[in-house]
């Protein structure tokens, strides 16, 4: 009977040591699971902060990866663009030249009763322009005083002084210089001379028309080869104006030259087939 009492006892007090033992095991893993879960928890805040971080220098990254793509194709485009104006300049320039032959040909083709002789200016032979300009084409060349200078717009002017290897050209808005000229609608003739306008701008007239003539704004002048010393139907250009000069009972008609003489190019002498021709 003692034996078995002291039997329970024993187990009793094992198991009340076990209790204990589980009951501070559950404690202590409570306490680490709160340590556990604090320092899980700040593990996840520095793992989202890196994170975070990764993206926006990702971002930043990417972003400057983009910039430096699309300043190259900007610089690409940009030096596309410059190509393209380039040969749109050279298209512009062979198409204008071409079209300046053409119609160099076509008078050319009109007048075949002269010879041409391109020339190009080297200097000017007073202060400006309508002092005159010098050619770079002279006595060897055949080139005589009195020839006429033309560009494919209309008449220049009339060579008045050469040398061996070059001459002088004074131009139609010079006073000195008299060509006869008509007027394309109604083949009217007068004289054309130099005219400045109160603004000195570098105009024409056309002198001696008939009081009653039907001459009027925006006809076209024409050399009207009368003498042998112009060639006819050469351009000289266009009425902007009309004077009525009652007093001599006559028109004259002020005119816009087609050559502008501060951008001449493609110059032609225009040389008679018989040079005895020319009247001085």
């Amino acid at each position: 009977m003692t034996f078995f009492k002291n039997k329970l006892a024993v187990t009793i007090i094992v198991l009340s040591v076990s209790f204990l033992i589980l009951i501070g095991v559950s404690v202590k893993r409570e306490k680490a699971s709160a340590v556990e879960n604090g320092v899980g928890s700040v593990l996840n805040l520095i793992q989202e902060v890196v994170y975070k971080s990764a993206d926006t220098v990702k971002e930043n990254l990417s972003s400057i990866f983009s910039f430096s793509k699309i300043k190259q194709e900007n610089d690409e485009l940009r030096r596309k663009n410059i190509e393209l104006e380039n040969k749109l300049i050279e298209y512009n320039s062979a198409l204008k030249e071409n079209e300046s032959l053409r119609q160099m040909l076509d008078f050319k083709n009109q007048n075949s009763e002269y010879s041409y002789e391109g020339c190009n200016i080297i200097g000017k032979s007073g202060g400006n322009f309508l002092d005159g300009f010098i050619i770079d084409k002279g006595s060897k060349d055949n080139i005589r005083k009195g020839m006429v200078v033309i560009t494919p717009r209309g008449l220049v002017g009339q060579i008045t002084s050469t040398a061996s290897n070059w001459a002088v050209v004074q131009s139609i808005s010079n006073e000195n210089i008299a060509v006869s000229g008509m007027v394309e609608s109604t083949n009217e003739t007068g004289i054309v001379k130099g005219y400045k306008d109160a603004d000195n701008k570098l105009l024409a007239k056309l002198y001696f028309l008939p009081q009653d003539s039907a001459v009027k704004k925006g006809d076209v002048i024409l050399t009207s080869g009368y003498g042998n010393f112009y060639p006819k139907n050469i351009r000289i250009g266009q009425v902007v104006d009309i004077e009525e000069d009652k007093g001599k009972i006559m028109k004259n008609a002020i005119i816009e030259p087609y050559v502008d003489f501060n951008k001449l190019e493609e110059l032609l002498i225009v040389i008679p087939k018989d040079i005895r021709d020319i009247k001085y």
